[in-house]
Order: structure tokens, then C-alpha cells, then sequence
């Protein structure tokens, strides 16, 4: 089959993934299984190639990244029960005071609690929203909600444990200790830059308060968490499973990289060892605290909540595995220069084109590194890089089809005119912003 024929049919299956989810609804598990079918069956796999083809690049990432994610995602639900997040941010607010709070809010978001999902994040962090934007001396509440947006959508993709950021590692075979590293390199300045522009937008009448907010209904005030029901446990405490995690996944990295081979650092410092040991720690914080009823609810939404990531990124891989049988990476790697800056406009503009057509930015940033992950052997890039693009890529243009538009619009209380303004404006920025930190970075390492 012609080159031009297999990007012809490459094209059309992403087409149809997009097509599938946008045009009838379909969910993007169904959407994409369909889609990357299509690619093997069209570029001449065979029926039953394709479908061993689908079924083993499923099961190869989810062999390296599902226990992960897994893990992840249960440790992020029992920070969130115990109210380590709460805790911070009230700690933080108490040291920097309210004209600071969105920056203190966007970089403690992002950096330091990405393993809860971005839903659960928004909900625990908008009533603390809410109180502190009166107290900011001017545009209070779009400060505080571009804030929360921000932080909660920037973590996930690009900073681990985030859920996207460690399918996306997976994907392209990043390893966790890098990505967490130069995630934060990327997603700290990222979050201070960004809000600094959209304050200054602000400034320059982006707002109108009148047309934007909508009064607090009374059946819409979010019930805060009873300071008694929260452990009374100190802060540094209820922090120590993740710092505990994070630490170990960084001395694995380190201890590699010097060449210090050790049974027992290697053990300690595997990604899945790690994030199993914090999980364990605040599965020991919140049983003292909360008790076995309150864990397992917990638990048991985490789970729920979690599947579909973990589908998704399953099939992302698979989605990379027909690709790579396909002949398509000989292609893409033929357009590629030996210069990292296309390849890596190429995977952030991949990315922003699923995330505005899609509305899932995790989808977005896993489906773009399932495209590139067959050709990163060829093209001379760092597959890092790549991975921090196409999160970069997948937060751009937050807009009306994603359910956290519309969940930021509720908790709030903006209109829909003003939620456009913080979620697509916000997340816009920040997706030019990190990008332009990834290309710095690609001249340095």
C-alpha cells in the first residue's frame, strides 16, 4: 500500500474516533476501539492481525502502567478524605494572604496534589474559591476561578502521579522519575506565567461582573467539610504518603542514573512500589482518622472513577500498536527533521486538535502519544519531550463540551459567557505558555 493511502486511512480513523464521540455521543472507549480497527483492517493488517494487534498493545501498556495508575488514583481518593488538600491551602493562604491566593492555589494545585482527579480537585477546592475571592481587592472571583481551573487541569497531564501524566509516560516510555522532575520544570512557571497574563487580562476589562457571575443560589452553596469530622492529624503528616512516593520514584531515577545498582534502592524506588507504599500510608492515616466505612466509600468511587482512564489508556496503546504495524511510522519519521522542534509543535498540535474536538484533555494527551509512540525510535527526539508537548497540547481551548466546563460554571457561580472566559482563556494560555517551556527545554537537554 502507497504512503499516501496509510496516512490517508490514518486520518480517517482519527476522524472517526472524533466523529463517533462528537457526532452520536458514543463513548470514547467504544469511539477509539472502532477507530483503531479501522486503521488495521484499511492499511492491510488482516481481521484477525488487527484485532491480536488491538488485544496486545492493550495488554503490553496496561502491563507496565495499569498497577500504576491504579495506585494513583486510590492514593489521590485518601489524600482527598483525609483533607490534606484543605489543610494546605488554608496553610498557605495563612502565609502568602488573599491578593496571592491564585498563584498559591494554580502552583500548589498543579505541582503538589495531581493525583486527584481534576472533578474531585475542583469540588474540594471551590468553596475555598468562593470565600477568598471577595477578599481580593479587584476581579476576585475570575482570579480565583482561572486559578482552580489551572491547577486542577495542568497537574494531570503533565506532573506525576496525574493520571494523564502517567499514561502518557507509559505510552512513550518515559521514565516516572524524569517525567515527575521535568513535569514540574514545565508545570510550576507554567502556572505562575499563566495567571499573571490572565490577571493582567483582567486588568485590561476582560471581565464584566455583572454579565459574567450569577448570584449563589441558596440550593448551590456547597456544604464545606465540619472541621470536626477532619483529622486531627498535622499537615506534614497527612502529606507524607504522596512526599513519601514521590521521593522514592526520585532516588530510583537518581540512583539509576549514577549508576548505583542496588536489590533494595531499585525495589524501593520502582514506580509501582512507590506509589504502593504511599497509598499504604494513607490507607494507615485514614483508617486511625476516618475509619474502614468511610475508606472503602472512598475507595470504591476511586475505583469507579478510575476504570475509564484506565481503558482509555489501554487502548491508546493499542491504538500506537496498529499504527506501528500499519508502516505508518517509517512514514511520519521520513517528514520528521532531525530538529526537535517539529516533531513536537506536531504532537502539541495533535493534541489541541482532539482536546477542542473531543473536550477530554487526558483522551487528548493519551491519544496523541499513542499517534507518536511508534515513531519515537526514529525521529531524535527525546520521548520526554514529546510527552510534555502533547500534555502541553491537550490543555488548550477548555470549552463547552467538556462536563468540567460545566462544573466549573455550577461551583462558581459564572455564567456561561464567563466561564468561557476563565476555562478557555486560561487553559489556552497556559497551553502556549508550557509549550514554549517545552521547546526551551528541548535546546538544553
Amino acid at each position: 500500500m502507497s504512503d499516501t493511502l496509510i496516512l490517508i486511512h490514518t486520518a480517517i480513523s482519527i476522524l472517526i474516533i472524533v466523529g463517533l464521540i462528537l457526532g452520536i455521543k458514543m463513548h470514547e472507549i467504544l469511539a477509539i476501539t472502532i477507530g483503531a480497527l479501522y486503521l488495521g483492517v484499511a492499511t492491510g493488517l488482516g481481521f484477525l492481525n488487527t484485532a491480536e494487534t488491538v488485544s496486545a498493545g492493550f495488554g503490553e501498556i496496561m502491563a507496565d502502567i495499569g498497577l500504576l495508575i491504579v495506585f494513583g488514583v486510590l492514593l489521590g481518593s485518601l489524600l482527598s478524605a483525609v483533607g490534606a488538600l484543605e489543610r494546605l491551602t488554608s496553610a498557605l493562604l495563612r502565609v502568602f494572604g488573599a491578593e496571592r491566593s491564585p498563584y498559591v492555589f494554580g502552583m500548589s494545585m498543579s505541582s503538589v496534589f495531581p493525583a486527584i482527579y481534576t472533578d474531585v480537585l475542583l469540588v474540594l477546592t471551590a468553596p475555598l474559591g468562593n470565600k477568598i475571592a471577595p477578599r481580593i481587592q479587584r476581579n476576585g472571583t475570575p482570579s480565583m476561578a482561572a486559578a482552580l481551573v489551572l491547577g486542577s487541569e495542568l497537574g494531570l497531564v503533565l506532573v506525576v502521579p496525574g493520571a494523564g501524566a502517567l499514561a502518557v509516560a507509559g505510552l512513550l516510555d518515559v521514565p516516572l522519575s524524569q517525567m515527575l522532575l521535568w513535569g514540574l520544570v514545565v508545570a510550576l512557571p507554567t502556572a505562575f506565567v499563566s495567571i499573571f497574563v490572565y490577571r493582567w487580562l483582567l486588568k485590561r476589562g476582560l471581565w464584566n461582573a455583572e454579565k459574567d457571575e450569577i448570584p449563589a443560589a441558596t440550593d448551590d452553596v456547597i456544604v464545606e467539610r465540619d472541621d470536626e469530622q477532619q483529622p486531627r492529624l498535622p499537615l506534614p503528616v497527612l502529606l507524607l504518603p504522596l512526599l513519601i512516593s514521590v521521593a522514592l520514584i526520585a532516588m530510583g531515577g537518581i540512583a539509576a542514573a549514577a549508576g548505583i545498582e542496588t536489590g533494595v534502592i531499585a525495589f524501593l524506588g520502582h514506580p509501582m512500589v512507590a506509589l504502593l507504599l504511599g497509598l499504604l500510608f494513607a490507607y494507615f492515616i485514614a483508617w486511625r482518622s476516618l475509619g474502614n466505612d468511610v475508606i472503602n466509600k472512598a475507595l470504591d468511587k476511586a475505583l469507579r472513577d478510575g476504570g475509564p482512564i484506565l481503558v482509555i489508556t489501554g487502548l491508546g496503546g493499542a491504538l500506537g500498536a496498529v499504527i506501528s504495524e500499519s508502516g505508518l511510522e517509517d512514514i511520519l519519521a521520513g517528514y520528521f527533521s532531525v530538529n526537535a522542534l517539529s516533531p513536537l509543535i506536531l504532537a502539541w498540535l495533535i493534541a489541541v486538535i482532539l482536546h477542542a474536538a473531543i473536550g477530554s484533555t487526558s483522551v487528548a494527551a493519551i491519544t496523541a502519544a499513542g499517534i507518536l509512540a511508534p515513531v519515537m525510535g526514529q525521529i531524535g527526539v527525546s520521548p520526554l519531550l514529546i510527552a510534555l508537548a502533547a500534555g502541553s497540547g491537550a490543555l488548550f481551548a477548555l470549552h463547552v463540551n467538556s462536563n468540567f466546563f460545566w462544573m466549573t460554571q455550577k461551583l462558581l457561580n459564572l455564567s456561561t459567557q464567563g466561564t468561557l472566559k476563565v476555562c478557555t482563556i486560561i487553559t489556552s494560555i497556559a497551553s502556549v505558555v508550557s509549550l514554549l517551556c517545552v521547546l526551551g527545554l528541548s535546546l538544553a537537554l
